[in-house]
């Protein structure tokens, strides 16, 4: 942790968030992760937003460093809750009107759902290679078809729980597929696995949650047309998964949208070329 940068205390009902409050001029960013990772999902893209702008970044419930409540109802809805209670706490934190809303992967329905309930507050959404509704071009990663279909989720999970190493190795197969530099692969991908395990719940509950979250944000399809905040899209071109067609539809149906393809970067577009996100995401940010 940098000098600049402590612990954001953040209450959830009766349970903890993990925050963390890096100094910097201006509304502050709000860097989200999806599964299975976590904050460190930013830690290669953390030096290059220094002495440009706030930070707040954080695990949700049941993820990294927060709070593991057992029998939780774990949904991108309900992350809401705890999107709400980080920005509540940074707002408090400092003369803050508004936020920047960065949403990566599975946080990208409670972020857009967050960003359309209180447009007031947000100063920019930027969405990394994410999604929200179902669009004909979106793809689920391998482990996460497995995980999330109905009936077949339940012959995989049998099978982990009678050899576990089913799941580390396909874990370490799809994360390590995220990432372009084989380098930087080998050093972030065993540390999201060992932090990985104990957020199972989490994640066997959020991909029980997923079908439904993308079929049931259709409806507001409308709201997204009438978003009137600034959208920066920034896509890693090269993930096959969350794509490039996505990417597009996503620039189309917001009204003041800007659209960025990473051509050297994939699904991890932070963790492959994380000075280009900086800059593309910074540049877009009220002066």
């Amino acid at each position: 942790m940098s000098p600049d940068t402590q612990v954001l205390p953040v209450e959830r009902a009766a349970h903890r968030l993990y925050a963390e409050f890096t100094a910097g001029p201006g509304e502050p960013l709000v860097l989200m992760h999806g599964f299975p990772d976590n904050t460190h999902l930013y830690d290669r893209l953390m030096p290059h937003l220094a002495d440009r702008r706030a930070v707040v970044r954080f695990d949700f419930l049941g993820w990294g460093r927060s709070d593991k409540p057992e029998n939780y109802p774990y949904t991108a809805t309900n992350q809401i809750g705890d999107l709400d209670a980080v920005i509540g706490a940074t707002l408090r934190k400092g003369p803050y009107k508004k936020v920047a809303l960065v949403a990566h992967d599975a946080s990208g329905p409670p972020a857009i759902d967050w960003a359309l309930d209180h447009p007031d507050r947000v100063c920019l959404l930027v969405l990394l290679n994410t999604y929200y509704h179902w669009v004909p071009e979106l793809r689920r990663p391998e482990a996460i078809a497995l995980y999330s279909t109905p009936l077949i989720r339940n012959v995989i999970r049998s099978a982990v729980r009678l050899w576990p190493d089913i799941d580390r190795r396909l874990f370490i197969w799809q994360v390590g597929r995220f990432i372009q530099d084989p380098g930087v692969r080998e050093e972030l991908v065993p540390k999201l696995y060992e932090e990985f395990l104990p957020a199972r719940p989490a994640f066997l509950r959020l991909n029980n949650d997923l079908l439904g979250t993308v079929l049931s944000r259709r409806r507001r399809v409308d709201d997204l047309r009438r978003f009137q905040p600034p959208v920066t899209v920034i896509f890693g071109a090269l993930d096959r998964y969350l794509n490039k067609s996505v990417a597009r539809r996503f620039a189309d149906l917001f009204p003041h949208s800007n659209l960025h393809l990473v051509e050297n970067a994939g699904h991890y577009v932070q963790v492959d070329t994380p000075e280009r996100v900086a800059d593309l995401m910074t540049a877009q940010l009220p002066r």
